[in-house]
């Protein structure tokens, strides 16, 4: 009876709550059609179309159960998870749905909770102007992470690479696509194939077509009939980047719309990747562009993601590519619903939430404008001069990226960018501090101006990471917490002045205050900033409508730090006799009454122990320097002690008290070496636990494996790599990401002369390419011929010379280039190295065997 109670309610939301929208008559909509020329277009203007936003998963699979797990209602969840997609600006939305959550062994359609809520899903994305593009087979299982769910559908009936040429199964698949088109949204009261918001249909989600380039055009034209019959008339779209052997059969048939992926660094590395990937995205070559009927047919990116890393300077960068390459709909893989984001568990190597993920967040918003701004087609100068186009900017070593028009201004983190007009600024979006807004918070900022006199803040609650979201993903583990505190904000905008007042307008936020000068203490929520004679054109409440949402929205998680955490990561080296820095993110339910580093040279049986304060710089971020008198012997280990209320949390072991305790038992320690300032700066030490050196094949279906050997009598350990090849002329790739090494050498840095490598011996290598890829994402690299023997290597730092840089881990999907060749050059500045990175030629020996003992610079 309750859940009937809410289904009706939604229901009458739905109706209500955007009237506009929903009282147009259907041939008042503007839908989209797909010209001779293979581009989208609108039926009103004509105009070429762009589309940018996300996919988004909840009706379907981990997070459906995700959503019982945690006891959490789905509809409500997904209200609050579109409205945060019109609320960055998002116009496209796409889904691979789960066919064996809706269909059973011969294609019959049910209808059950999973369509329900699809149904729910496309009507309030109708309600925000959001258009949708589905896929309506995935054709495998609906488990991972966890495992599958046999439901008895068709696609667990039949293996996915023959699930296209298999009679039964095909005819399967008529009867579901053809049901899925007619199946008609109680919530919109229109069938897919008739609502002028679904754009159209892409049949299936990465096919696998292990048969003839025949047979896969006559699956698709069986597909294509289907659909006709049930009377579609939208434009069908199929999968072109996978199946390169059959790329002409795809093109050979009448669909109106071809699609792709993009992941240009890979998936499932495990950890957080670091570095400057902007040359992985400087490009996308299609290299199948001269297949007959390639130019009819319109161009659409079904996923695409910069996978397994938290920087926000990658989107936009990404976005101006796909224009350059005639994309017109756009869709990032995936947008983590926000009552289960805390986790990461949907898909681990992608994260992406606007209050887990705030500068993601903003960079994705301004991805979009790139997307909606930038011609189909336009080219643009080769890296590293394409940093700064039309009127956006992206920079990795300040992690940002910038929107500046005279009406709109955005930026994804801490900008010295001055507005080019803030007299006609209308629309502002943020993270952390620029020219005209300052704020301590970590959490994004949206200001909208409503008119002259008037705008709309919103505040999100601060958002700080604690532990690495691309580890293996629990719903036990928190890997970003939410804190709810209140900062000072400045807002520096000629059309507000000073001494405005600040109304909240959300509900159950009562703050009213008038700022002092510009500045005002504000607490996440909406807020309505007048200026002081300020004299309202009309009457502004919280339910006024105002472009796709009302002014007194506001979607934000609560406040989850119920336990302090502490978020740091120890120097790998410091020089003796220099003071070590400390720097960690810490976050608790309040803020600490201290906190305190000791030594694990202190005792409990001393008089005196000596410590150090780490103070609050800014947010959550707290600094300390270990004097040059606490630290000796080859390395300090040390902990960080939060103090609140008279109790002790002593971190790394993440436990209640003291290391001074008489009982304290449970001890670890965070850990930095000390090394002489003379020393070799040592780049690879092979240990008996991780070297963290990545080793890649290229082909990819060549690969290495590796094992250790310590049996030197001199204590000397060696890892064995080994190469396993299926291709001819493959090559073999060692990286490793220095960065963080070499952080506290910078003296030993510019004094190095060379290179050093200490190899065992090899086996079948005549040459290796020895050098470094700096924070410029550009290689530098020097050959020397090795031999079978032990030996010791010595490469003048002076012989490295630019180069391509290789471009690893391999991208998706796999014809795209795997070498990034620079039109500039950059001389090479070994202050700017971030990893070291070996390789060998082309070879087509059978096996080749390399065994690494270490790698060092003097």
């Amino acid at each position: 009876m309750i859940k009937s109670l809410k289904k009706t309610f939604a229901a009458l939301c739905c109706l209500s709550l955007f009237a506009g929208i929903s009282a147009q008559s259907k041939t008042d909509i503007p839908t989209i059609h797909v010209d001779k020329n293979g581009v989208m277009r609108w039926s009103d203007t004509n105009n070429e179309a762009s589309f940018y936003g996300v996919n988004y998963t909840l009706p379907f699979a981990h997070a459906y159960r995700a959503m019982n797990y945690l006891g959490k209602d789905h509809k409500a969840a997904i209200d609050k998870d579109v409205y945060h997609f019109a609320r960055l600006g998002f116009n496209a939305y796409r889904i691979h749905i789960w066919d064996v959550e809706i269909s059973d062994g011969k294609g019959q359609l049910l209808t059950n909770d999973h369509l329900d809520l699809l149904d729910y899903l496309i009507s309030k994305l109708r309600e925000r102007n959001i258009r949708v593009l589905i896929t309506t087979m995935t054709n495998f299982g609906n488990g991972y992470p966890e495992r599958n769910i046999n439901t008895g559908a068709f696609s667990y009936l039949y293996d996915k690479c023959k699930v296209h040429s298999t009679p039964e199964a095909i005819a399967a698949q008529q009867n579901y696509i053809g049901q899925l088109v007619q199946h008609v949204n109680p919530y919109t009261k229109e069938s897919y194939k008739d609502d002028p918001y679904i754009v159209g249909f892409e049949i299936n989600n990465e096919p696998c077509h292990a048969d003839t380039p025949k047979q896969t055009e006559e699956y698709i034209n069986q597909m294509l009939s289907a659909l006709k019959k049930a009377g579609n008339k939208k434009p069908v779209f199929y999968n072109v980047s996978h199946n390169s052997g059959h790329v002409q059969a795809y093109y050979n048939t009448a669909v109106q719309g071809t699609t792709y992926q993009w992941y240009p660094v890979g998936l499932v590395a495990g950890h957080t990747r670091k570095g400057n990937f902007l040359p992985f995205v400087d490009n996308y070559d299609i290299p199948f562009s001269n297949a007959k009927g390639f130019n009819n047919k319109a161009k659409a990116v079904y996923e695409y993601d910069p996978a397994d890393n938290m920087y926000s300077y990658i989107h936009p960068a990404m976005a101006r590519t796909f224009r350059s390459n005639g994309f017109q709909w756009i869709t990032q893989f995936a947008y983590d619903p926000i009552d289960m984001a805390w986790a990461n568990t949907e898909y681990q190597t992608h994260f992406l939430n606007l209050a887990y993920t705030p500068q993601k967040a903003i960079s994705m918003k301004i991805a979009a404008e790139v997307a909606y701004a930038v011609p189909m087609n336009k080219k643009y100068a080769q890296y590293p001069n394409d940093t700064i186009f039309d009127n956006f900017r992206v920079s990795y070593n300040n992690d940002l990226s910038e929107m500046n028009t005279p009406e709109k201004f955005f930026y994804s983190n801490q900008t010295t960018t001055s507005p080019v007009s803030v007299n006609d600024l209308k629309e502002i979006a943020g993270y952390n501090d620029s020219p005209i807004i300052s704020y301590e918070g970590t959490g994004a900022y949206f200001l909208d101006r409503l008119e002259d006199g008037l705008w709309r803040l919103e505040v999100m609650p601060d958002a700080v990471q604690i532990q690495d979201p691309f580890e293996k993903p629990s719903l036990k583990k928190e890997v970003v917490t939410i804190a709810w505190n209140e900062w000072n904000m400045t807002v520096k905008l000629p059309s507000l002045g000073n001494d405005f007042t600040v109304k909240a307008i959300n509900a159950g936020n009562n703050i009213q205050s008038t700022a002092k000068g510009n500045s005002f203490a504000v607490k996440p929520g909406v807020y309505l900033l007048s200026r002081s004679d300020y004299t309202p054109a009309q009457n502004w409440t919280a339910n006024s409508q105002w472009n796709r949402i009302r002014l007194g929205e506001y979607v934000a998680p609560e406040a989850r730090t119920n336990t302090f955490s502490v978020a740091h990561t120890p120097a790998t080296i410091i020089e003796n006799g220099k003071p070590l820095q400390i720097e960690a993110q810490i976050v608790g339910p309040s803020f600490p009454d201290s906190v305190i580093i000791y030594t694990d040279k202190v005792s409990f049986w001393a008089d005196k122990n000596p410590y150090v304060k780490m103070n609050r710089v800014k947010g959550y971020t707290y600094q300390a320097v270990i004097p040059v008198d606490m630290l000796w012997g080859s390395a300090v280990n040390y902990n960080i002690i939060v103090c609140k209320g008279g109790k002790n949390y002593t971190y790394p072991a993440n436990v209640e008290g003291n290391p001074l305790d008489w009982d304290f038992y449970k001890n670890s320690y965070f850990s930095t070496q000390v090394v002489a300032p003379e020393s070799p700066v040592q780049l690879v030490k092979i240990t008996d636990s991780y070297s963290r050196i990545e080793t890649y094949g290229i082909p990819e279906t060549s690969y290495m494996t590796s094992q250790l050997d310590d049996s030197d009598l001199k204590g000397s350990k060696a890892l064995v790599f080994k190469s396993h090849k299926k291709d001819t002329d493959a090559r073999f790739f060692w990286k490793k990401y220095i960065k963080d090494d070499v952080a506290n050498r910078k003296e030993a840095l510019q004094k190095a002369q060379a290179i050093y490598v200490n190899l065992n011996g090899t086996h079948n290598i005549d040459n290796l390419n020895v050098g470094f890829i700096t924070s410029d994402g550009l290689s530098y690299s020097a050959k020397i011929a090795v031999g079978a023997d032990s030996k010791t290597y010595r490469i003048p730092l002076a012989d490295l010379k630019q180069g391509a840089t290789t471009l690893l881990p391999a991208p998706y999907p796999t014809f795209l280039d795997r070498y990034f060749t620079p039109d500039t050059g950059i001389p090479f500045d070994i202050t700017k190295i971030e990893s070291i990175e070996l390789s060998t030629d082309q070879t087509n020996k059978n096996e080749i065997t390399l065994e690494l003992n270490n790698i060092y610079l003097k």
